[in-house]
């Protein structure tokens, strides 16, 4: 695993695609993923609604549950879509919950969890990045 931090926040109001930006913690590589708008305005302002977004009910679960978030983790690459884990401790164990990565982002920015990214992912973005 890589340790990643949140670099950029694209948002265009006026198109469905946004973009993040994570980059090493101590390196340079980097790589974009796309999002929604909600997410990109979640993340960048922590925006509070009337009814909670997908990742407020995910905290709301995790409260209730009494665990806590260990970790976010990019874990694959798949079909140009990325899939992501949200790593929590609960009463000593270990539970890995599939998330979508807006989803567990918006997640480590509420909770200031460490953002981590599986190495064969990273190698796998920068080097189709490398070959354009």
């Amino acid at each position: 695993m890589v340790p990643m931090e949140l670099s950029k926040i694209i948002i265009t109001e006026t198109s469905d695609h946004q973009i993040i930006v994570l980059k090493e913690r101590q390196g340079q590589r980097s790589f974009p993923i796309v999002i929604g708008l909600h997410e990109a305005w979640a993340i960048d302002r922590a925006v509070t609604t009337p009814r909670p977004l997908t990742h407020d009910l995910i905290s709301n679960i995790i409260e209730g549950l009494n665990a806590g978030i260990v970790r976010i983790l990019i874990s694959d690459l798949r079909n140009n879509t990325f899939y992501a884990k949200i790593i929590l401790q609960q009463d000593g164990s270990t539970v890995e919950i599939d998330s979508r990565p807006s989803d567990a982002i918006a997640l480590a920015m509420q909770k200031n969890t460490p953002i981590f990214v599986a190495k064969k992912v990273l190698e796998e973005v920068c080097k189709a990045e490398s070959e354009f």
